[in-house]
């Protein structure tokens, strides 16, 4: 049975009542959102942890900060301590572990799963005092998503995964396969009803994340995975047979005008939205935006190419991790283990931030259709790699298929970066 909030543990009791003796938080239960963004990162020498008087300090971004606020509050003024929450608005990860290694960072850090492998190897974050079964209440890949080299390291709340976004009224019926939404999309464009059939972003520098659905599709992988054991960093797929049949069928697609580098991050929601193309690769924050568009959509799982295997996209899971070197870690492993491991505190995360919970009760209990397909997307797809190894992985992967998209050879290209990355591996390692 899924493990929920309990009072306040002995531990945190003692710490708390310690900080009161000092005159920490001046022994009232106030609580402090602070959402001023980047400016409130607290500089290496300020000393203190950057929380001032609060008892329990935690990062995030602004795009989460009110549901985290929310739950961090909740915590507070149920055991008498005083919260402070604050926005990161540049490189949240990059400033955490450059704050944690200092002495002046946060208790607690809300960020990907996949920075964990950063976050372990930097020292920066403390494994939970929670077992992956203590989680049974959670999304099987979201608990694995968060477990690294057998340690539980994050309390998932949110999962993600691409999906594909279609304009019903270009397109009214629902594709089986890729090819079939290819084929529909480029009608679409034949008859002057848009200008692209399928906004995938590659971008001028690729785009390895929303490519991973037709690598997958095509038989081809990044690291080999085993559910029980994670990634292998030793065993990488690019350059080889499966990722070799991928390359070739996304150089047709370019030379189809499919995929194009014009079509990257910062334009493809944009271009679907305004009604220039007939299907878009995103995930779930592409949503509010589509919803206000003002046409007819749907979205469904990012079907395979025909004969081939299912598209498999990356897997995600944001999650309340617990910094190394907070100055409240008693209280930060209380407030993660229990004040947000509870259906109240992932209900609350879930209205806020809109992202498809974690947490499985909660996911069976929403009614939007569409954060259901998200929440499919992701319970069925591999979670992002958090290792590394996965460091050598984006760069050259990235590029080598904006080269072939640009025209370049597909199966020199791969091998090609199949080998920088298998030699960035070693060189790392």
């Amino acid at each position: 049975m899924l493990k929920l909030a309990r009072k306040i543990g002995p531990a945190l009791l003692a710490v708390t009542l310690i900080g009161a003796a000092a005159g920490c938080g001046g022994g009232d239960s106030d609580t402090d959102a602070d959402s001023s963004g980047g400016d409130s990162t607290p500089s290496a020498s300020e000393g203190g942890g950057g929380g001032g008087d609060a008892d329990l300090l935690v990062w995030t971004d602004s795009l989460k900060i009110d549901g985290v606020t929310k739950v961090a509050e909740a915590f507070g003024e149920a055991n008498g301590i005083t919260v402070k929450v604050q926005a990161i608005s540049e490189d949240l990860q990059g400033s955490f572990v450059t704050a944690d290694a200092a002495g002046n960072g946060p208790d607690v850090v809300v960020g990907a799963h996949d920075w964990i492998g950063n976050l372990v190897q930097n020292g920066a974050i403390e494994p939970l005092n929670l077992t992956a079964d203590e989680l049974s209440g959670y999304s099987e890949k979201a608990v694995q998503a968060t477990t690294y080299d057998g340690k539980l390291y994050g309390v998932p709340y949110g999962i993600e995964a691409l999906a594909l976004y279609r304009n019903t009224d270009v397109v009214p019926d629902e594709p089986a396969t890729l090819d079939d939404a290819i084929a529909a999309g480029q009608k679409a464009v034949d008859e002057g009803k848009v200008d692209s059939a399928l906004n995938l972003p590659v971008g001028e520098l690729g785009d390895a994340y929303h490519m991973e659905p037709l690598l997958t599709s095509m038989g081809g992988y990044i690291f080999a995975y085993d559910d029980a054991t994670g990634y292998d960093p030793t065993d990488v797929g690019i350059g080889k047979e499966g990722s070799l049949a991928a390359a070739e069928k996304i150089s047709q697609l370019a030379k189809d005008r499919v995929l194009r580098t014009s079509i990257s991050g910062d334009n493809s929601i944009a271009l679907f939205t305004s009604g220039k193309a007939a299907f878009l690769v995103s995930g779930p924050w592409a949503l509010a935006d589509v919803q206000k568009a003002g046409f007819g959509y749907a979205i469904q799982p990012i079907p395979g190419f025909q004969g081939q295997e299912p598209a498999a996209p990356f897997m995600g899971a944001q999650a309340f991790m617990v910094a190394a070197n907070g100055a409240n870690k008693d209280i930060a492993q209380e407030f993660v283990n229990n004040g947000v491991n509870s259906e109240e505190a992932m209900q609350t995360l879930f209205d806020e931030t809109k992202l498809p919970p974690a947490m499985t009760s909660v996911q069976e209990a929403v009614e939007d259709p569409d954060i259901a397909v998200f929440a499919e997307a992701a319970n069925a797809g591999a979670p992002m790699p958090a290792i590394p190894a996965m460091a050598s992985v984006w760069e050259p992967l990235g590029k080598a298929y904006s080269a072939i998209v640009s025209g370049k050879p597909a199966d020199t290209t791969m091998k090609s970066a199949g080998e920088t990355i298998n030699k960035a591996i070693a060189d790392a390692g």
